[in-house]
């Protein structure tokens, strides 16, 4: 229990000393986005065209303001081509980006981010939008003609490193239910397709709590990389249908972080360890943020979970 309480008193000073609101740096300029249409096979259209117009009022905010470096992420999610299901600028913002035909596709894989990400960068690799097409890339090249969807969903309050928030899972629970909404939604949208949750570090904490017993979600695969644990003792305990895979880089620091559970604090079994039992696939030797880093091992296994090729992933 010593080590467990010096590692929460580390944590907390740290965020005592760095941590800085979204109100602090965005203050409340941003207007609350508007009422958008329900996701359907019938409203997709729509719904896209709402949210790019809830991007371009945040833009002639941000301009105004002369809130730089909001002004210029948001001129580029307006790029042709790129399509939104959600967005908010509020705070440090949340953003649901679909890559590929949601409609037509066969597999969608849902990118769930962890700590640190905001709209800011939100198409830095790492972050939830480079993240999402390194992964459609590297499925698109490895298996030509795939029909493959990717959701880069930064669709909760992703907590700061470091900030005490980081070690509970209240920031996950809230998030949880935006995901299964989510998912819900898009399988309105798309009924046929099959589903993977790709999940990094805190995101595997609500990936887990989304896929609650009592609401199974129609997923197939869970994929839980870089995670610090997810409450549960087990992927059995999880209570999913789904297949719940786990891997770890061996250049990955999260090995350090001891998986307890006290008081509210920390996220319990490794997921990588016998004890949790997923499917453990290989991934490489890359850094904690370098999981989806185009040319790495864990990109190339997790584009075949994504496509549902499961008997194609090497195992650790």
């Amino acid at each position: 229990m010593t080590r467990v309480r010096r590692t929460t008193a580390a944590v907390l000073a740290l965020a005592a000393a760095g941590s800085a609101s979204a109100a602090a740096r965005h203050g409340d300029v941003y207007p609350a986005p508007r009422a958008m249409p329900e996701l359907s096979a019938a409203s997709l259209d729509a719904r896209f065209q709402a949210t790019r117009q809830e991007i371009a009022r945040a833009l002639a905010t941000a301009q105004r303001f002369h809130d730089e470096d909001r002004a210029r992420v948001l001129s580029s999610f307006l790029s042709e081509g790129r399509r939104f299901l959600a967005f908010d600028p509020r705070g440090d913002g949340r953003a649901v980006e679909v890559i590929g035909d949601l409609r037509r596709a066969d597999r969608i894989a849902v990118v769930v981010p962890g700590a640190d990400n905001t709209l800011a960068n939100y198409d830095d690799p790492k972050f939830a939008g480079g993240d999402a097409r390194a992964l459609y890339l590297q499925a698109r090249a490895g298996t030509p003609g795939s029909r493959l969807a990717v959701i880069a969903w930064l669709g909760y309050e992703s907590p700061s490193m470091p900030s005490p928030r980081v070690l509970a899972s209240g920031d996950a629970k809230d998030g949880a239910r935006d995901l299964e909404r989510l998912v819900t939604g898009v399988h309105r949208v798309n009924g046929h397709a099959r589903f993977a949750l790709l999940c990094h570090s805190y995101g595997s904490v609500v990936c887990v709590k989304a896929a609650r017993p009592l609401a199974p979600l129609p997923v197939d695969d869970i994929a839980l990389y870089g995670s610090p644990g997810t409450t549960a003792d087990s992927a059995a305990d999880i209570g999913t249908p789904a297949r719940v895979w786990a891997g770890r880089s061996t250049g990955d620091w999260m090995r350090f972080v001891p998986n307890f559970r006290f008081a509210g604090l920390g996220f319990g079994t490794d997921p990588v360890s016998s004890r949790f039992g997923a499917l453990r696939f290989a991934a490489g030797a890359g850094a904690h943020s370098g999981y989806l880093r185009p040319g790495s091992a864990a990109l190339r296994n997790l584009a075949l979970i994504a496509l549902g090729r499961a008997s194609e992933v090497p195992r650790a």
